[in-house]
């Protein structure tokens, strides 16, 4: 892939241990009150630790210098730079010392850095003082918060991403509940989601304000881009209009209107609408490059309103997703319930994209496989990972048919 410029590299999330917390001058985001401080998980277990890069920065720098890696792509905690939210409630040298040193230590190996600015830890003080994302005024401080962060790194940072899948955050936090703030309706998969919320009509409002502060966010230097969260749709019956229809609107739900700023509801709440001006920035103004997560591929098909008549961002689009047809999963099933592998649709999301959104640049941001836990393998055995090693294989080569076959750029992937 060299000859394409394009760049490998890695993308970590990250969460902080609360015992570290108090004396890095850090707040609390969303996440540790709603799951990691509250016993939600059944086990017990949380992500303070993880792979501590925290701690092993310069050790995990000097890793991906060896493998070869170009980038990396890491989180910055709003509320390690902010504890308060707020500019107005003091900046936390603490913070801004780590991230300098991350920035530092990855520049010295040869590592680009390529910084997200939200991945769904909204400050706890905002949720708690207007409802974060549910309220127009997350505008403003997000926009502090990020002119804090191109002041502080944006000589070094030449890449910088807004918003890691908006979708996401809107559909898990304010229709399924399963993200924090865990509004919207409870569903069978989590019988303990909220019944808090307006699964109807928060997760749009939330969306219209993750897109507007996307496009308010105004980097001083270098590259600005938004992540978006993207699956293949497959029509189950592509010789069926509506099941072809079908896929057309799940992509428009999943990613299309993020691209476009401009969106139709087709039933039920009337949903937000951006002004002709904001419309406009959001399609051509507002970002530099395209980030794609891609992971896996569903078949679709027409569904009917759901049965209990109440409306839902997860209903909405009259789309019934399944990854089989006629008894045969659309690939290999990994250790997720959801993830099933189909290289194949890279191709196509790529060349979707290309064909109806002005050709961006667009850099494939995650990628990834995982695989079920099999106890009865050694620590040696299971790391012989045939099934993940082609899985990555086999994306990079659809990538690269896309790009030599439809001449667009793809410059950078992410594992």
């Amino acid at each position: 892939m060299e000859n394409q410029g394009q760049d490998n590299y890695t993308a970590p999330a990250e969460i902080s241990m609360p015992l570290e917390m108090e004396s890095q001058g850090q707040g609390f985001c969303v996440w540790d009150g709603n799951i990691c401080l509250s016993g939600k998980v059944k086990d017990g277990s949380n992500g303070y630790v993880a792979a501590d890069s925290y701690h092993l920065f310069k050790e995990d720098a000097k890793i991906m210098k060896k493998i070869g890696l170009k980038a990396y792509r890491f989180s910055i905690s709003w509320s390690r730079m902010l504890p308060n939210g707020k500019l107005s409630g003091g900046v936390n040298k603490e913070g801004i010392k780590y991230y300098n040193n991350l920035i530092d230590e990855l520049l010295a190996n040869g590592i680009e850095p390529f910084v997200t600015l939200f991945h769904c830890d909204l400050p706890q003080s905002l949720q708690d003082e207007y409802g974060g994302f549910i309220s127009a005024e997350i505008v403003v401080d997000f926009c502090n918060y990020a002119e804090l962060c191109f002041w502080e790194f944006g000589d070094r940072v030449k890449h910088w991403i807004t918003l890691n899948e908006p979708v996401i955050y809107s559909m898990f936090g304010y229709a399924l509940g399963t993200f924090p703030p865990g509004r919207g309706h409870s569903s069978p998969e989590n019988k303990d989601s909220s019944q808090d919320g307006d699964a109807g009509k928060e997760p749009y409002l939330v969306s219209h304000n993750l897109l507007l502060v996307h496009a308010a966010a105004k980097s001083q230097k270098g590259k600005i881009g938004i992540t978006l969260a993207s699956e293949w749709m497959e029509p189950l019956d592509d010789q069926d209009n509506d099941d072809v229809e079908a896929a057309e609107r799940a992509l428009d739900f999943l990613f299309g209107w993020s691209i476009s700023g401009n969106y139709e509801r087709k039933c039920g709440f009337s949903s937000p609408k951006f002004t002709k001006e904001q419309s406009k920035k959001l399609k051509k103004g507002s970002y530099d490059f395209l980030g794609l997560n891609y992971y896996t591929a569903s078949y679709v098909t027409s569904a009917t309103d759901p049965k209990d008549g109440r409306l839902s961002y997860v209903t909405d689009s009259h789309v019934r997703y399944t990854c089989e047809r006629d008894g045969v999963p659309i690939g290999p099933q990994g250790g997720s319930g959801w993830l099933y592998a189909c290289p194949k649709g890279i191709y196509k999301i790529l060349v979707h994209i290309k064909e109806n959104y002005d050709d961006p640049l667009i850099y494939v941001t995650e990628n990834g496989f995982d695989e079920a836990t099999n106890p009865n393998l050694t620590l040696s055995e299971a790391r012989v990972d045939k099934m993940r090693i082609e899985y990555l294989q086999d994306h990079l080569h659809y990538i690269k048919n896309a790009i030599d076959m439809y001449v667009f750029l793809s410059k950078s992937y992410s594992v």
